[in-house]
């Protein structure tokens, strides 16, 4: 199970790497939880839709460094590139929770860090 969560997490960040938005909700539940800790949470498939249309104005660059998987639980340590509004790139350290379901992505708690 924890190779399972690790390959459907390295495809869906590939897919969105290729700005296949659509690719990577595939992967998801429809009632996924995205909570950007200390900013915002955002509910179910068409949230995040809305937010990764506005938010990936140009596909992210990921680069991730280590996967550490618990059960139905995946933790992602990396580094995201992607540009701002202004065309400006901007560069993160993060790491991602995952919580899987049934082969989804179910739930997200995601601490990023922006990288003076």
């Amino acid at each position: 199970m924890n190779s399972d969560n690790k390959a459907i997490l390295l495809k869906a960040n590939a897919a969105v790497a290729k700005g296949d938005n659509e690719g990577f909700l595939s992967f998801c539940t429809e009632d996924i939880t995205y909570e950007f800790v200390g900013d915002k949470t955002l509910q179910g498939k068409d949230a995040v839709r809305a937010y990764m249309k506005l938010a990936y104005v140009e596909p992210p660059e990921f680069d991730v460094e280590q996967l550490i998987a618990d059960g139905d639980f995946l933790s992602a340590i990396g580094k995201i590139s992607m540009k701002d509004e202004s065309g400006k790139k901007i560069h993160y350290s993060y790491c991602d929770v995952w919580r899987f379901q049934d082969g989804k992505m179910a739930q997200l708690k995601a601490f990023v860090i922006e990288i003076p």
